[in-house]
């Protein structure tokens, strides 16, 4: 199979929304907080959780055809169906490209697809003379964590309400 990554256009749209953006977990990251008047300690560890949960991605599907023309975007295409995306910024953090949302149709994940829209979007950002990839990602995701550990990103931050979710989301950075 031969996966072309290409720009997004509005034919791609309709196709990209309707993509299952859930993804189930088998475990979490959990965060543990501990204040003191001179230290403040912040971890985070994964946890195996009980059963098999499935995570909500945490911006809605139905506005992407509303806002894919704010930031850049990236569709794969396998012939002429777009399967996945990526969308991403420049202007959140200086000299950073800042990955937003990756989406991977279910029947296309785990074979290497969002690596291969990761490394476009890291392209994209050294041609445009930045020098870090920042990924956010939800902590609950846990398959995605993995994927960015992976690629070499490492642990840069987390804001503990990040999205409307409620969902804490992790900051992973690494040179480009």
């Amino acid at each position: 199979m031969y996966i072309e990554i290409r720009n997004t256009v509005s034919t791609d749209l309709a196709r990209l929304a309707a993509l299952d953006h859930s993804v189930n977990t088998d475990y979490v990251w959990q965060l543990a907080l501990e204040h003191s008047n001179v230290q403040i300690d912040v971890s985070f560890r994964e946890v195996r959780l009980p059963r098999t949960i499935k995570i909500d991605h945490p911006r809605s599907a139905s506005d992407l055809a509303d806002t894919w023309h704010i930031r850049p975007m990236f569709s794969a295409m396998n012939g002429m169906e777009a399967i996945a995306y990526i969308r991403f910024t420049e202007k959140i953090v200086t000299h950073a490209v800042w990955i937003t949302d990756l989406v991977v149709g279910k029947p296309y994940r785990g074979q290497g697809i969002g690596q291969k829209l990761i490394k476009s979007v890291e392209d994209w950002g050294s041609e445009h003379g930045l020098r870090k990839s920042m990924i956010e990602i939800q902590s609950k995701n846990a398959p995605a964590i993995n994927m960015a550990r992976k690629l070499g990103y490492e642990f840069s931050g987390y804001n503990d309400q990040y999205y409307a979710t409620r969902d804490v989301a992790l900051f992973f950075t690494r040179a480009i």
